[in-house]
């Protein structure tokens, strides 16, 4: 099993950035730094095991390729897509989110 290198793109940053901030300003640092145990296990994950995230998006919002992991005690998802040598991480997002309209907006890496 090769583990590959996870990269996180410019919008997954300041998706967790803006959880990061949420959580500090509603709840406590120990939701917070909850959130980035959640968010390195399922990193850890999907550089281990990258085609057990559900492709069910990528049919859905027409993007071949796109898969999503849920992290497991928040209802945040990560969406990626594998590449032969890394893992692209295109966002983080609330599940609860009209996803098809956070996954359409122009990104940059």
């Amino acid at each position: 099993m090769k583990v590959k290198p996870v990269i996180p793109r410019i919008l997954a940053s300041q998706d967790v950035d803006e959880t990061i901030a949420y959580y500090l300003s509603e709840a406590c640092e120990t939701v917070a730094l909850g959130f980035i145990d959640e968010l390195e296990k399922a990193y850890g994950h999907i550089a281990r095991y990258p085609a057990t995230g559900s492709p069910r998006y990528a049919h859905e919002l027409n993007l071949p390729g796109l898969r999503a992991w849920p992290l497991t005690r928040y209802p945040h998802l990560v969406f990626y897509v594998e590449h032969p040598d890394h893992i692209d991480v295109w966002r983080v997002l609330h599940g609860q989110r009209d996803l098809a309209k956070w996954m359409q907006e122009p990104d940059t890496m």
